[in-house]
């Protein structure tokens, strides 16, 4: 029997890939990754679950994907990546194989395969073809109406080699993140959407800090970079240990530093907050919208506000964006029309002398490095909310996230907004991607 076609539906102009590979090996990486994939099915006979499954996660790789998503539909099942934070189709399967793709997933991932109806999250280490070299995979199985979907994240093998600089902290909030992280003890929160490099942030901020003289330990859900020198403990809801639970327990252990993989209930902020409070340094994340709207946000949990005004040290408010590609960069003017939208976007406090906007900003023209999108990786675009004397007495206040944000700015505070400006000023994303990515007020 033939097997039923894949086709290969990657639109070449469609924007793709973020971080895993090198710019010059782009294209030629991701030929052959899709030529693996159509390999499988040009055979006679039945289709190979096990390679098919395998050139799926090279193929992802290859393009330095983020995330696989596998989503069945009526009548196929069509596979997605995520490559720069930006989806896109990829191929279509036949609907007939997804059972026996999902139970590979689920077998790779030490899944039940006799469960259907319930999601199930798993991880598994892959060894690519090429090098050898393994990358880790957090799984995700969900089900749906029209059968089981999957998503595959595929962890960054190097996150760990991270500096604050790569990540696109500018020099004046690197200052101020390191003066936090001397304390010894206080919370440091990252805040941002799912996707928004919230964890690599703190992963950067642990190998900083893990030195033979302090005793780190982590409790996160999932574990998704592995420290040397560290203490990881894996949140296990069937065994009850939460958040919460764990946080109660790793004060026994003798912690000189907590991270805290994420802050979602009232409870887990209660016992952070306590933490921080009694002499320990406790890095965690919070999903808000920027770094003011934390601290309202631990108020609207039950904190008290003296202790959120006391323990509080810095708040990161983060986004990424795609980042132009230097193979093909060249200055762009705007159009009349694109200097008036953005003129009415800008803070005043941003513009030039005279409302003036730069002559000159950048984009990328599209070349075989960047599959013609004009983009190749991405860069993070920030916000550093210092918690000083008036922040304090506005948090006891229980003054409004648009209040904190107007003293910090006044005291010196960018905000993500200028910081993706100056970024495009400077020619590393384009305008169009900033405002893309944030919904100015």
């Amino acid at each position: 029997m033939k097997k039923p076609a894949l086709t290969n539906i990657r639109p070449k102009t469609e924007p793709v890939a973020s971080s895993q590979s090198s710019p010059e090996s782009f294209a030629s990486a991701a030929e052959k990754a899709s030529a693996r994939v159509k390999a499988i099915l040009e055979n006679v006979g039945q289709i190979a679950i096990v390679d098919l499954v395998s050139s799926i996660i090279e193929e992802g790789h290859a393009l330095r994907a983020s995330d696989i998503h596998i989503e069945p539909r009526d009548g196929s099942v069509v596979v997605r990546l995520r490559v720069d934070g930006v989806l896109q189709d990829a191929f279509t399967l036949p609907h007939p194989i997804l059972q026996e793709v999902i139970s590979r997933i689920k077998v790779l991932s030490h899944l039940r395969t006799d469960e259907h109806q319930a999601a199930q999250d798993g991880r598994f280490r892959y060894l690519l073809e090429e090098n050898n070299s393994p990358i880790d995979i957090r799984v995700s199985i969900t089900p749906t109406y029209f059968g089981e979907n999957a998503v595959l994240r595929l962890l960054a093998d190097n996150a760990t080699d991270f500096t604050l600089t790569m990540l696109g902290f500018s020099d004046e909030d690197q200052k101020k993140i390191q003066a936090a992280i001397k304390r010894p003890h206080g919370m440091i929160l990252a805040t941002g959407p799912t996707g928004s490099g919230k964890t690599t942030s703190l992963y950067t901020l642990v190998k900083q800090l893990n030195q033979k003289d302090v005793s780190i330990v982590t409790i996160e859900d999932p574990i998704e970079y592995a420290v040397p020198g560290i203490t990881q403990i894996q949140v296990n809801q069937r065994s009850g240990l939460t958040f919460a639970n764990g946080l109660r327990s790793i004060l026994r252990q003798d912690p000189n530093i907590i991270m805290v993989g994420e802050i979602r209930d009232a409870e887990t902020a209660s016992i952070a907050v306590n933490t921080a409070l009694t002499g320990h340094l406790l890095l965690s994340t919070l999903h808000t919208n920027d770094a003011a709207t934390t601290l309202p946000r631990l108020l609207d949990m039950g904190v008290d506000a003296y202790l959120v005004a006391s323990t509080v040290n810095v708040a990161i408010g983060q986004r990424l964006v795609r980042r132009i590609c230097k193979h093909c960069k060249e200055p762009y003017t705007l159009t009349d029309a694109e200097q008036e939208s953005l003129r009415e976007s800008l803070p005043t406090r941003l513009r030039l002398p005279g409302h003036d906007l730069p002559e000159k900003f950048y984009h990328g023209k599209g070349c075989e490095h960047c599959d013609n999108t004009g983009y190749n990786g991405r860069i993070g675009i920030n916000e550093v909310l210092v918690v000083g004397p008036e922040v304090r007495d506005a948090i006891l206040r229980k003054a409004s996230a648009t209040t904190l944000r107007d003293i910090a700015v006044a005291n010196g505070m960018t905000t993500m907004f200028e910081d993706g400006f100056n970024k495009a000023v400077e020619g590393k994303t384009t305008i169009s991607e900033l405002l893309r990515t944030i919904n100015n007020e």
